[in-house]
């Protein structure tokens, strides 16, 4: 009876410890999120940018996938973490957008807005977020949660805005509308797609 119980006894302790490493090693198994993240590398991280030009002005919509940021302010040490942040944000959807003139003029100049160049630069950073919106491939209509105004000190020929947008299936294809009052342009609407196409064989 004795041997039974010690018999038992290592069992139960071998069965616990082959469950810990097997889950300890699944925990440092990253393998698929690394091969997700390199096939996002692999297609480029700003693949989706499209521009239109109207008059001498350039605007660029770019999508830029969230993981990018995740990875830019984390690092890759801890994959685990970062997809789980992911995870946490992935209804968030993050825009770049830059405006360019033609001949690489300042374009929040009084020539260009119609205002002095200190309200031009509060309205990038203030007023912006109320120009643009995205629709949803399910029709809905999601306005802009925040800018950030990448402020240059007329250093780079461009100005550039970082979007945000919450609550977006990470599945939805998007369509950014951009009502343009600062420099009047009218409405423009950016359509991003998939960068591959299937093709049937």
């Amino acid at each position: 009876m004795k041997v039974f119980n010690l018999g038992f006894i290592l069992f139960i302790l071998v069965l616990f410890s082959c469950k810990k490493e097997d889950s300890q090693s699944k925990k440092n198994d990253d393998s698929e999120i690394r091969d997700r993240y390199f096939n996002l590398e692999k297609i480029g991280w700003k693949s989706r940018s499209y521009t239109q030009v109207v008059d001498d002005i350039g605007f660029t919509a770019t999508e830029v996938p969230i993981q990018y940021y995740l990875l830019k302010d984390q690092g890759i040490e801890n994959l685990q973490h970062v997809d789980s942040l992911y995870e946490e944000n992935k209804r968030e959807r993050v825009i770049e957008f830059v405006f360019q003139q033609d001949e690489e003029k300042d374009l929040l100049g009084k020539d260009f807005t119609g205002m002095d160049y200190t309200a031009a630069v509060k309205y990038m950073s203030f007023g912006l977020n109320n120009d643009f919106y995205v629709v949803t491939s399910k029709k809905d209509t999601i306005p802009c949660s925040g800018v950030n105004f990448e402020r240059n000190y007329k250093i780079a020929p461009f100005q550039k805005v970082l979007l945000f947008f919450s609550g977006i299936d990470p599945n939805d294809k998007i369509q950014l509308i951009y009502n343009d009052y600062l420099f009047r342009k009218g409405t423009l609407k950016f359509k991003f797609k998939d960068p591959f196409t299937p093709i049937a064989l």
